[in-house]
């Protein structure tokens, strides 16, 4: 799966840049444009792109916690799947961009990558790269129903979850959870029966899901800053050294400044994903509740998270971390 991904994206891109019938300086082209709101506006929106698309790299993370020397693995595997991420990408639509027949006759904005792929290919040649493009997600989605399955299971063998002892059996001949994998399986089933005859709801809970990931990750910066301006690392019992024998790679004085950056990134991100913006949430106008769906669930989930919070007393099963 990984291998059709890196040959498609390699495969697109040079298609992309021998077939273009403009410049790269096509990116600095505005258009029709006018002079109002300004290049601030359509800054914070041109961060809508990248604010769905570098996401994921946790699953990278935990996969590479499999290795060795996952203390130094999983960072690398992160920095290394985001800086992919974002030179194919970057090419992918500077090429698009370059390739395109047109730019106004709103097929581009449309139909996507698929509109210039079988534009510039012949037909059988632009299926054969979508095939490609098919089996790449279809593999993504195996790596993310993994990753899933991983979590509830721990979260399951640690009692954090309804029926944990259900989900938390590992089946005796294969070694593996089955429980947790054939719920998310049905799970996302009934996800995408939700989008038959109605891909605007479809539309909204792919927006919804992305906001929820930022959520995710302020749960894991805001309390490391509350930990850090307490005093941490410095003040952190436990090993100094990996398994290789070096040293723990530490941020130093850039620890709070880019913990802060974190946290802020992160809000900025959740509001911003979270804008009621008919043109996302509801495109079709149809339901107009779908518009506030952002906003909805947010405050759903940090209002769940606060009436579960177990203030006052020990939190329960604690985890017991092996040395």
């Amino acid at each position: 799966g990984v291998t059709c991904e890196i040959v498609g994206v390699i495969a697109v891109i040079g298609m992309f840049f021998t077939h273009a019938q403009r410049g790269p300086d096509v990116v600095f082209d505005t258009g029709s444009a006018g002079g109002q709101p300004g290049y601030a506006w359509a800054w914070i929106m041109s961060g809508l792109m990248a604010a769905y698309v570098m996401v994921g790299f946790g699953s990278a993370g935990e996969l590479a916690e499999e290795t060795r020397n996952p203390r130094r693995v999983a960072p690398r595997t992160i920095r290394l799947a985001l800086s992919a991420s974002a030179l194919g990408g970057g090419l992918m639509i500077l090429g698009a961009l370059m390739a395109a027949p047109s730019l106004t006759d709103g097929r581009l904005a449309t139909e996507g990558l698929p509109y210039v792929l079988t534009s510039i290919l012949s037909s059988p040649w632009g299926t054969v790269l979508l095939i490609d493009v098919s089996i790449a997600v279809f593999v993504c989605t195996l790596a993310i129903q993994t990753a899933a399955s991983r979590l509830m299971f721990s979260m399951a063998r640690d009692g954090r979850l309804p029926a944990s002892q259900v989900l938390a059996k590992v089946n005796p001949r294969t070694g593996t959870p089955i429980a947790p994998s054939v719920l998310i399986g049905l799970v996302c089933i009934a996800v995408l029966a939700v989008n038959v005859g109605n891909s605007a709801i479809f539309a909204t809970l792919s927006s919804v899901c992305i906001i929820l990931i930022y959520l995710a990750y302020l749960m894991v910066t805001v309390p490391l800053l509350v930990q850090r301006l307490k005093g941490w690392p410095r003040t952190a019992v436990g090993p100094k050294f990996d398994a290789e024998g070096k040293k723990l790679f530490s941020l130093g004085i850039w620890g709070v400044p880019v913990n802060i950056a974190a946290v802020v990134y992160g809000a900025l991100m959740v509001i911003n994903l979270s804008w009621p913006r008919a043109e996302i949430f509801n495109p079709t106008g149809e339901y107009p509740i779908l518009q506030w769906a952002a906003p909805i669930t947010v405050a759903l989930v940090v209002g769940l998270g606060v009436a579960c919070f177990p203030r006052g007393r020990a939190t329960p099963n604690p985890v017991t971390i092996g040395a």
